[in-house]
């Protein structure tokens, strides 16, 4: 009987952990170079009130980036001139998606994830998504990035991180796509 209370408080001590946590990308490593699935998860509203805005600021460096709709939710995207145009299939690319904006509305005591496509720099190293969260009541922007020698956990309002790991060699047999 005593294992199982344990077990019980566990479990909500998890969920209650989730509540409390700031927004994450469901994986967060990836390839160098690679297309990417970003599914930022939001775990909660602003002190109980219901979020009716997550705008998604996309990391220089993506490129690409193609958001998800989600039923019920306005999809808004805002694009930017690039400093460096890129071929993309042929193309020149000279703007590009900077902000992806979906309006809607989340229950506090729910979570959801807001999910886009977008290819990845070729050059390893830490891209920070920042989000930000507008409830009916409040704002929280998770825009911190950590300084030299300190990590996501010594912040209040931390950005997700994506670890861009070096692209593996591709033999002959496989290709990406």
């Amino acid at each position: 009987m005593k294992r199982g209370k344990l077990a019980a408080l566990c479990v909500a001590g998890g969920f209650a952990a989730a509540a409390a946590a700031h927004p994450s990308l469901d994986n967060p490593r990836a390839e160098a170079g690679s297309s990417y699935r970003a599914a930022i998860r939001i775990t909660h509203g602003c002190a109980g009130s219901p979020v009716r805005e997550v705008i998604v600021q996309i990391p220089e460096g993506v490129r690409g980036a193609k958001p998800m709709p989600k039923t019920g939710w306005t999809l808004k995207i805002e694009k930017a001139r690039l400093a460096q145009p890129y071929e993309s299939h042929g193309r020149r690319i000279e703007e590009d998606v900077v902000r992806v904006r979906w309006s809607g509305r989340l229950e506090s005591a729910h979570f959801d994830e807001f999910v886009l496509l977008a290819g990845l720099p070729q050059a390893p190293g830490k891209l920070y998504w920042k989000v930000s969260q507008v409830c009916e009541q409040g704002r929280i922007d998770w825009f911190e990035v950590p300084q030299a020698g300190k990590t996501a956990a010594d912040l209040k309002e931390p950005a997700a991180v994506l670890e861009v790991l070096p692209a593996a060699r591709v033999g002959h047999a496989e290709h990406r796509h």
